[in-house]
């Protein structure tokens, strides 16, 4: 096997038809099914348990301390081999919240440890460490305290600065600059885990311009006056069967290094979609080889077609994306 791969997987029966020969680790953030416990543990892959909670209820030590003895209880009811901490919620830099967050991987990857032996305990990033949506945590600390980071290189115009515009998910020269400023922290690469999208969004353009630009409805988030939530998330295999109809086929932007559409809805409005594709995720995955990445995995696993027999070069290649580049 060329890189570790892992999965989020939000539930459904779409696992069955996992390319499990590249999988190493299932994070279940759906309902508990004990056939996919079953089945991974059959093909030696971990299952890990979704861990989130409120950082304000968590500065209270008993608090933090009830939360994790209840996770580790879960995960041994349910054979499971670990937790995946996907906490983002906006934390200030020296906050009670900020040391309670640090504080909660210690002492869960020290209770999954003890508690379970060889269990996994990894935590969700933004793609970069730079206060992303303000989330200013201890990135060091919490690196230094649990098995890996999984960096979420997606959502990357949660913020927008600049004009309100539709522009890539996650544009290869701003996701991998994102990987060096957590090496620049001296963050073993070891630790670190790229998180590709397998999904884009669908943006209905305010005015499309002569040269393309898509303007957007300004959508604030968390201090940016725009966002991607002027735009709705769209499923890989949407996105797929949508650009067949669109007004331009498949586009390539080269400054962002990224693929999107246009199309025209039965309103006669004009949409901007923007997404990744084997193309772009290889331009991003490469980086796990040259810096010796942990591994590579996406959001989220049961959003390729794995059903229509003409969709299926489509979802070999976007799996073989993940380590054959």
């Amino acid at each position: 096997m060329s890189r570790p791969v892992f999965v989020f997987d939000v539930g459904g029966t779409a696992w069955r038809s996992y390319n499990w020969s590249m999988v190493t680790t299932v994070a279940a953030f759906g309902q508990y099914d004990p056939e996919l416990m079953c089945h991974a543990h059959s093909k030696g892959v971990r299952v890990v348990l979704k861990g989130d909670v409120s950082v304000t209820h968590i500065v209270d030590p008993g608090n933090r301390t009830a939360w994790v003895t209840d996770r580790v209880n879960l995960a041994k009811t349910r054979f499971l081999d670990g937790i995946n901490i996907d906490i983002e919620q906006d934390v200030a830099a020296g906050s009670p919240e900020y040391y309670a967050l640090t504080a909660l991987v210690q002492e869960s990857t020290e209770a999954f440890h003890r508690e379970i032996p060889g269990s996994q305990v990894s935590f969700d990033v933004a793609w970069s460490p730079n206060c992303i949506d303000g989330r200013c945590y201890d990135y060091v600390t919490i690196a230094e305290s649990c098995d890996l980071l999984f960096v979420m290189s997606y959502d990357e115009q949660s913020q927008i600065l600049g004009d309100c515009i539709a522009m890539a998910n996650a544009p290869v020269s701003q996701t991998i600059k994102g990987y060096y400023q957590y090496l620049d922290l001296k963050i073993d690469p070891k630790k670190l885990v790229m998180g590709v999208p397998w999904y884009g969004y669908d943006y209905p353009c305010l005015n499309l311009s002569q040269e393309g630009v898509c303007s957007v409805e300004a959508v604030p988030f968390r201090g940016a006056p725009c966002s991607d939530a002027a735009g709705q998330q769209k499923t890989y295999s949407w996105i797929m069967k949508q650009v067949n109809g669109s007004t331009t086929g498949r586009l390539w932007d080269q400054r962002q290094q990224a693929p999107y559409f246009n199309y025209e809805d039965q309103k006669g409005r004009i949409h901007q979609v923007w997404y990744d594709d084997p193309e772009s995720i290889c331009l991003k995955a490469s980086l796990v080889k040259t810096e010796g990445l942990r591994g590579i995995g996406m959001w989220n696993g049961n959003i390729l077609n794995y059903i229509d027999v003409a969709a299926r070069q489509q979802t070999r290649m976007m799996w073989n994306a993940l380590v054959q580049c």
